[in-house]
């Protein structure tokens, strides 16, 4: 029997992602467990937030079940993680957070403040992006993170030349720009997780717009170059592989080690201005609760 919602750990608590492939799941009591040619591995998905299935993966209608109920985020992915393709449901049952970001998005003027805050938030200090507009802001931003570039390839001694990829060839790219790939990948993953799991809505982005995952890469970009790139450059300048498995373990390591759902969660309330109610209606410990009428104001 899955695990009640009043049991569950909220976001900021849980895991950060587990990658599977080549593997069967089923449930298995409170959890899930996969099954491959090694044998069986039980997966606590109650303290985990988000499962990313990728090539050869199967999993079970009662498994699916039991893992929507333990509040962890589905994502079906493509090989070596670089992929995504579908996701599965969040873990709060709130709709605040969605509406105060629909809110800053419908209006320009909010929507304007939004972009700002996050620009500033990776900004230096003595930079006034009130007074800036999107286009210098824009130009600002490539600015910066042409020199973290550069500056990681001096550091890491690995050979840059820009970020050249082709989508539907995954061998052309050099490893560094590999290394890239399946780090942002990941990192999209885990904010795409944070993002549902607290309601809101991966679609309505504040300066990245007309996708389904702007808000991702809105999220996602607050953190590329003090926490992707680095473990992309590193695990190149080890000289270790395969450079995407690399990637991925130093990454989850990364995001245990700075406890990145919590810093996630506790941004995204800061850039939409949100202040959290926890005196509305319990939907969380009750699914099924109706909910509340509009009064008209």
């Amino acid at each position: 029997m899955a695990k009640d919602y009043r049991d569950l750990p909220k976001i900021r608590d849980s895991l950060s992602y587990l990658y599977m492939e080549h593997c069967r799941i089923e449930q298995d009591g409170m959890a899930i467990a996969s099954y491959d040619l090694a044998g069986r591995t039980r997966i606590p998905c109650a303290a985990l937030s988000l499962l990313i299935l990728g090539p050869g993966t199967s999993i079970t209608h009662e498994a699916i079940k039991n893992v929507a109920l333990n509040g962890c985020s589905i994502v079906w992915g493509g090989e070596e993680c670089v992929r995504y393709y579908a996701q599965g449901y969040g873990e709060t049952r709130k709709s605040y957070r969605l509406i105060n970001q629909a809110m800053r998005f419908a209006d320009s003027e909010l929507r304007l403040d939004t972009a700002k805050r996050m620009y500033s938030y990776r900004f230096p200090e003595d930079v006034d992006t009130q007074i800036m507009t999107i286009d210098e802001l824009k130009g600002y931003e490539g600015i910066r993170v042409r020199a973290a570039y550069s500056r990681m390839s001096k550091e890491y001694g690995v050979p840059w030349k820009g970020r050249c990829y082709k989508r539907d060839d995954w061998n052309v790219a050099d490893p560094i720009n590999k290394a890239l790939s399946a780090a942002n990948s990941c990192l999209y993953g885990i904010c795409h997780a944070a993002i549902v799991s607290i309601g809101c809505s991966p679609g309505l982005g504040f300066i990245h717009s007309g996708k389904q995952l702007s808000f991702v890469y809105d999220v996602a970009d607050l953190y590329k170059t003090e926490l992707a790139m680095p473990v992309a450059f590193s695990s190149v300048s080890s000289g270790e592989g395969p450079i995407d498995k690399i990637v991925r373990s130093k990454l989850r390591d990364e995001f245990r080690k700075q406890r990145i759902l919590s810093k996630i969660v506790e941004d995204i309330d800061y850039i939409l201005k949100y202040a959290d109610n926890d005196d509305g209606p319990a939907f969380d410990t009750d699914s099924a609760l109706p909910a509340s009428l509009w009064d008209g104001k």
